[in-house]
């Protein structure tokens, strides 16, 4: 073979490989925009589950309950308690998974090319492993980003609780940095990987929903192009059967990270045990309702605005090349 030519194949492997890795962070940075939207549009549904996982039996009641309390000792502001942590937990989030995923799913897809394979669509086990190496690598990441969150979200509950008969009072929220500050200084850096063995656990819920996503999107794509609104209901659907399966390690997960240095350290399997004895199975489902719908509308909402962000950042691309 001629130098020139070896020199042409090496430049096209350079381009084909920037041209993936472009379309990696289009993914991961579309990713994370739609996460932003679908976040703010549910949070209200995230503060009611969290804190019905990590309050005690005393304070179970109905959602429209849960609501008006939260209100009226809070205003409508307590609905939204750790939202900045939440919007930046969730892009940091999504654009790792995403990425990460991708540039897993591109992996798969070349060795399917290499070995002729008819067809270079994701097969169930490697959508699962794709899953999985995404999942595992984002927790790692951002486990420390939903300690803070959780504590931000749950400690209003916990104001309450310590005031006589309950009494409402407003008091001021603490921010994102004043939280962190006071976790690190209380409790040291190793609380902030709280939690983290059951949410490495919980890497199952998303191998579980995009698993169901892709197989589903595969069968679409058979027959038509799969639009916003395809994606919308496929990701609802992956998200329900997803967070039905591992609701219990939510619950482990967020009451391991309010739990305080000086309060009994518990392992996973002590606090499944613990959970049941104190308030039986029903206690691991706790909140289940809104995390499920909220889950559900989130995750229709994130693949509707990821397909429509990604087809967007696409087309700037393209005219910006053009422009070239």
């Amino acid at each position: 073979m001629s130098q020139s030519k070896i020199e042409t194949q090496k430049r096209t492997a350079a381009a084909a490989a920037a041209a993936q890795q472009s379309d990696n962070i289009a993914h991961a940075l579309a990713g994370a925009g739609g996460g932003i939207l679908s976040m703010i549009l549910t949070y209200p549904l995230i503060t009611l589950s969290t804190r019905a996982q990590v309050e005690s039996k005393r304070a179970q009641s109905s959602t429209a309950d849960a609501v008006r309390r939260i209100v009226q000792r809070e205003g409508f502001g307590g609905l939204y308690s750790g939202l900045e942590s939440a919007l930046f937990g969730i892009s940091v989030t999504n654009f790792v998974y995403y990425y990460w995923y991708e540039w897993t799913r591109s992996a798969f897809e070349k060795a399917a090319i290499k070995a002729g394979r008819a067809s270079k669509k994701l097969t169930t086990a490697e959508s699962m492993i794709a899953g999985a190496i995404a999942g595992s690598a984002t927790v790692m990441i951002t486990n420390p980003i939903w300690v803070v969150n959780t504590r931000m979200t749950a400690r209003k509950a916990d104001d309450e609780q310590a005031l006589p008969g309950g009494a409402a009072a407003k008091k001021s929220r603490s921010s994102t940095i004043g939280t962190l500050m006071e976790l690190l200084q209380k409790e040291g850096p190793k609380a902030l990987f709280a939690g983290v063995l059951p949410a490495l656990i919980l890497v199952i819920n998303p191998i579980l929903q995009y698993t169901i996503f892709e197989q589903l999107k595969n069968v679409v794509e058979r027959r038509r192009r799969m639009t916003p609104k395809d994606a919308f209901y496929l990701g609802a659907l992956g998200k329900i059967l997803a967070t039905s399966i591992t609701y219990p390690y939510i619950t482990v997960k967020s009451q391991m990270h309010v739990a305080s240095k000086d309060g009994p350290k518990e392992s996973l399997n002590g606090s499944l045990k613990r959970i049941i004895k104190e308030e039986g199975y029903v206690g691991l489902y706790k909140g289940i309702g809104p995390k499920v719908t909220q889950s559900a509308i989130t995750a229709a909402f994130l693949f509707a605005f990821k397909d429509v962000l990604y087809d967007m950042m696409v087309s700037l691309r393209k005219r910006g090349r053009v422009a070239k």
